[in-house]
């Protein structure tokens, strides 16, 4: 059974909270455990937890229909330092920026979590916003919240409803996240880039390049597969 599994349920309007997105490299073993689960420690005092999906898993249905589940955990952090600035409950369409959670759909660093960074390794570049497996995905997730907090520590929950095959169908899949560390020093999780760029030249975009950036998390990596068949 999956662990700290949540099921969020949104009305009629859930069917159309759609987002975009994936990863790619190659999937390994299924049973193998995910590399999520190191606490805190002063180095990264954050720590990334993706629920969802799963290492090994066979996600979606015609490409879309899947779901990443994070859970971000800032430990000796306030609300205001983790960069989270309000709820949001989003999607594209009529659904982007309105109430009652307003927030805004599209690619890009996500003005609600400013320090996520959320990679798929197989992002296409053909759609207007997208460039290739670089681009942040973060702004595309549909509903954010505070789960816990604690005077020396904070919680946040964030959820994406994944509903077109912008990274392809029945493909083998990397997701990659982790939070931005403090890059401009005003002691607020905010400087996630809009795209990350290929820092160390070897013409892939990944954990590697988000290392050489900084980071304030551990790195996640999910590999998965994107089940192409219908219903």
């Amino acid at each position: 059974m999956r662990k700290n599994k949540r099921v969020w349920t949104l009305g009629a309007s859930a069917a159309v909270m759609l987002g975009l997105g994936a990863t790619a490299f190659g999937l390994s073993n299924a049973n193998a455990s995910t590399p999520d689960e190191s606490t805190a420690t002063a180095k990264h005092p954050v720590k990334v937890k993706v629920v969802a999906p799963r290492r090994g898993d066979n996600a979606g249905v015609e490409g879309k229909g899947w779901i990443v589940d994070l859970k971000l955990s800032f430990q000796g952090k306030t609300l205001a330092q983790t960069g989270y600035n309000g709820l949001q409950l989003t999607g594209p369409a009529a659904h982007n920026n309105t109430a009652p959670f307003p927030g805004t759909f599209s690619t890009g660093r996500d003005e609600k979590l400013p320090g996520l960074v959320v990679l798929d390794s197989t992002t296409n570049s053909t759609l207007p916003g997208f460039s290739g497996p670089g681009t942040n995905l973060a702004n595309l997730f549909n509903l954010s919240g505070v789960t816990d907090r604690t005077p020396h520590s904070t919680e946040l929950w964030d959820t994406w409803i994944v509903g077109a095959p912008i990274v392809g169908q029945n493909v083998d899949t990397t997701l990659t996240v982790a939070v931005v560390d403090d890059l401009d020093h005003d002691g607020v999780y905010n400087d996630a880039p809009a795209v990350v760029k290929d820092l160390d030249g070897d013409g892939k975009i990944g954990a590697e390049d988000l290392d050489r950036m900084g980071v304030a998390s551990n790195i996640v990596t999910v590999p998965f597969h994107i089940d192409g068949d219908p219903a």
